[in-house]
């Protein structure tokens, strides 16, 4: 099933046909304030509705794609993971960078870092570039999103959390200063355009990611080429920071990272999970 944001914090789900079928009424009202955390409460009470949403997507047409705007999947998640150097070729071209001298060593048991969750965007947001005078970044990345909460997950129950799958952009400020910083601007981590759940995703270690910068291909790999895979991912960062429901994991990006400037259209699909662009503009 594919799951989306839209218009007002509404959610939907979207069909083969490229139509959006308005499911929100099956969660309670919610003062205004509160809804952007909508997504939220329908992936902690998922086990629940999903036969009703199943049954609401089958019976009803809904409304064109091109209707409605659609918003960040998950607007409001409590936390974003990222998972730092996590592709071969891409630890070695930034080793062999200007950027940010020699890249570190990464292991099963070592590497997490946090994104500001006010860094959340969604396809149609524009990517707000901070600087004219810094070399920014585009990184594709398989993103998951977390279904189940939990502290120190067991790795063999690991991807039993995930709710589901989208695709996302780790925008990126070279430089000296922490990751956390340079990676935390507003509009710098773009997902969509929808959640694909976990079940419609057999293997997330085979996947392919491609990304574009306006119609040159930057990045091409598979996840499978992952240092650190996904359960991992999970088994690991649990052990530090207890993971909840709608929250995001950033597992890496591949080889080909590259500048990106203002008008540039970045274009990330991933497999089995579908399409995010969106373009950069200075920011005022």
């Amino acid at each position: 099933m594919r799951l989306v944001s839209f218009d007002d914090y509404r959610i939907g789900v979207l069909t083969d046909d490229d139509n959006v079928v308005d499911v929100t009424g099956l969660l309670p009202d919610l003062p205004a304030e509160f809804e952007p955390m909508r997504m939220l409460l329908l992936i902690e009470r998922w086990e629940g509705l999903r036969p009703q949403v199943e049954a609401m997507a089958a019976s009803e047409s809904g409304v064109p794609l091109n209707s409605v705007r659609l918003l960040p999947p998950v607007p409001a998640p409590r936390k974003v993971y990222a998972q730092p150097v996590n592709y071969r070729a891409h630890q070695q071209e930034m080793q062999d960078s200007p950027w940010s001298g020699t890249a570190p060593q990464v292991s099963s048991d070592q590497g997490m870092f946090l994104k500001a969750s006010s860094a959340v965007s969604g396809p149609n947001d524009p990517i707000l570039l901070p600087y004219s005078d810094r070399v920014i970044h585009h990184e594709s990345e398989l993103v998951m999103v977390i279904g189940k909460g939990g502290s120190m997950i067991p790795l063999g129950e690991a991807l039993s959390h995930v709710f589901g799958y989208t695709c996302g952009l780790d925008m990126t400020v070279r430089g000296p200063e922490d990751r956390s910083k340079r990676k935390s601007f507003d509009t710098f981590a773009p997902i969509g355009s929808c959640i694909v759940t976990a079940d419609e995703v057999p293997d997330p270690q085979d996947l392919e990611i491609n990304l574009w910068v306006n119609e040159e291909l930057r990045q091409h790999a598979f996840t499978r080429d992952m240092i650190v895979d996904c359960k991992n991912q999970i088994a690991n960062m649990s052990w530090v920071a207890r993971m909840e429901p709608g929250d995001l994991v950033f597992t890496g990006t591949p080889e080909g990272v590259g500048s990106v400037g203002p008008g540039d259209l970045v274009t990330i699909n991933i497999s089995q999970i579908g399409e995010l662009s969106a373009r950069a503009q200075a920011r005022e």
